[in-house]
Formats: C-alpha cells, structure tokens, sequence
C-alpha cells in the first residue's frame, strides 16, 4: 500500500494504491477504509471492490483537510477466488503518514517594514544610498560619482548639484506562533477554524509575503517543543518554514517560563506575534520586545465566535461564568496593550498589517531624524 505523495497542502488531494503480488489467482479483491479525523475519502464510504486486474491495482483517493501529521485509517483488504471458492484475509493494512502543509492563506501588504537593515531587499531605505528611487537633489560633496550630476539644476544655479537616492535593503521577521493551546473547534480547511489554525495558516501567509519581498524571515513556535527556524530566505527556506508548522501541536512545557523563554531577537527585527493573548506568558514576552524597543505587533487569532465546548453535568454556568472572566481579563489587556506602543490587530487576510506597519514607520523615521 502506497501512497502517491507524502507531502500536500490543505485542500490537495493524492491516491493511495494497492499493489498484490503472487495474487493470480484472486479473481475479486476489496478494501475497507475507517475513517480518520480530516481525511477525505473518495468514494466516500471507503469501500472500493473489483475484479482484479494486475495491472490497474485498487486504488483510494485521499484528500487531507487540515494541516498537520495524519496518518490513515487502518484498512481491511480480502480477496476471494473464482466462484467463491476461496477467501484470503481480510487482512489490516495501514497506509504511510502524510504531512499536510498548511494553505497560504491570501495575504499581501503595502507597507514597507519599519528598520530595513540589509542591502539585499526591495524596500525603501531610511537612508540615503545607491539605489533607483529619487530621495532629492543636493549640492556636491567630495566622493560623490560624477554620474549622479543633476546638470540641469547645476547650470541653472551656478554650482554642482547631484541626485541622492536612496537605498533598497531588507528587513528581517520574526514570526512567534503562540501553540500553548487551541482554542475553539477546528473543522478543516472547509469549516471552522479554530485559534492555532488561524495562527498557523496566517503564519504561513505572511512567510510566503515576507519571502516575495526580498527579506529574511524566522520562525519561533512557544510550545510544548520549541521549534525553531533561523532568518532566511529562498524556496528551500519556506519549505522548511511550512514543514515546522504542519508539526505544531498544542501543548505547555512544565518548564517553560517568561524567565527561560529566550526568543534571540535581533536588533532592527519586526516580532509578529500570532496569539489569541490568552496566556500571561505571552503577554509578558510582547511587553518585553516592546520595552527593548522592537518593532512588534501582536495578531490576534482568537475566533470571532467560539463554539462550547463539551462539559461535564452540572459544571455548565461555572465553566461559563469561568471563560466570561477570562474574556475580560483579556479585553483589559488587549487595551493595555497597545498603549505601550504593541499594535494589537485581528487577523483579516490581506491587507491586515498595513496600517500597523505604517504606524510603526512613522515612530522609526521620528527616532532617527531626532538624532544627531
């Protein structure tokens, strides 16, 4: 039993084969498939029966809903001889895991990153340099080229003047995915989706944009495992961004505390943060980017509307009285939050962190004409 692909994205689908060997004699062959959480199954009952023919095999179709680790449902396979005489199996089979990388959620922006540091992107430097995008016109200092003469303004005014530009350079993100617990229900690609779904496809989205630009991009999941991938950039970077993602699970390490938690920022880095800020452990790590003076913005992946969760007998008004004061503690936060000078954003697709971007432009550029 093989399957076609090991590796999808969500919404892709592959096909599991069947292969026999030394079965000439079978003349009818059949499998059964369970039924796996996010599996889709074509036909959709899992059954496939048919005369066997060598060479077409037995084939299932499986399409994954939601991103992560899923390993297929155990199967029964049976073959039987001419007229019924004889029945071998049903024998249980299982078919090879499949990692499910999450969809690129639809995301683009605008805004140019608030600290371009690098000299190898496309975004518009806070300062002057070599590039192609006019920053002004300026009279002749010794060491500038001859090619940059502006001979217009030269002639008209008597004196040398030159074009000055400024430089296209890169910035580096950071993406911190907040995996300490998944809250709401989580229905696949198609259905709901719950707070780590919207955390990881979104941190997907905003990789996938990040890499187009020309800039490097880091990865740090705060969770039972901490994974981690280093600032890059390239094809072969995103994969390895999307492959640690589709491992995230939910989950806190007894010993993960704000103290231990070293996310080994570098300076001049934007910190996305996707977080339902439901945890004192994020919020203390966000309120310490902020005061060491990091760019940083929080997205929040809370759903809109959370379906209940199942409780026992009795318990009902206390877990709802319970998750009541939690919202508001977490209401209280979120407008504390963004006080300190941390946008706090819900994730809406594309265009989500335009403004918060051009928001954290301005304070840069108001930092850097001040100093002298």
């Amino acid at each position: 039993m093989l399957l076609d692909h090991s590796v999808l994205h969500e919404g892709q689908g592959t096909t599991s084969r069947l292969r026999l060997e030394d079965a000439d004699a079978a003349e009818h062959v059949a499998r059964v498939s369970g039924r796996a959480a996010y599996l889709a199954l074509h036909p959709a009952d899992g059954v496939v029966g048919t005369l066997w023919d060598p060479r077409r095999g037995l084939d299932l179709e499986v399409g994954p809903r939601r991103w992560g680790l899923h390993r297929p449902a155990e199967e029964k396979v049976a073959l039987t001889t001419a007229w019924g005489a004889w029945r071998w199996g049903p024998v249980a089979l299982t078919a090879p895991s499949l990692r499910v990388l999450p969809g690129r959620t639809a995301f683009d922006s605008r805004a140019e990153m608030p600290q371009p540091v690098g000299l190898v992107g496309a975004h518009r430097s806070q300062r002057n340099g070599t590039g192609t995008e006019l920053a002004g016109v300026r009279g002749f200092q010794v060491g500038d080229r001859l090619q940059r003469i502006d001979w217009r303004v030269s002639l008209r005014t008597g004196e040398l003047h030159v074009v000055s530009t400024r430089s296209e350079e890169d910035s580096a993100v950071l993406l911190v995915v907040d995996a300490l617990a998944d809250h709401g229900r989580s229905g696949g690609i198609d259905g709901e989706a719950s707070s780590l779904d919207l955390a990881v496809r979104a941190a997907a989205a905003v990789a996938a944009h990040v890499g187009r630009a020309g800039d490097r991009v880091g990865l740090r999941v705060v969770g039972p495992a901490a994974a981690a991938v280093a600032y890059g950039s390239g094809a072969r970077h995103q994969q390895r961004i999307l492959t640690t993602l589709a491992g995230v699970r939910p989950g806190r390490a007894a010993a993960l505390t704000a103290d231990r938690l070293r996310l080994r920022v570098a300076p001049g880095t934007v910190v996305v943060v996707l977080s339902p800020m439901l945890d004192e452990l994020v919020s203390t790590m966000t309120a310490t980017l902020t005061r060491n003076g990091l760019p940083t913005l929080v997205v929040d992946t809370l759903p809109p509307v959370l379906a209940p969760a199942p409780v026992a007998a009795g318990t009902a008004g206390v877990e709802a009285l319970a998750w009541r004061m939690r919202r508001v503690e977490r209401d209280l936060l979120l407008d504390e939050v963004p006080a300190h000078g941390c946008p706090v954003v819900p994730w809406r697709g594309p265009g989500t962190l335009d403004q918060v971007l051009r928001g954290l432009s301005g304070p840069a550029r108001a930092r850097r004409a001040g100093v002298r």
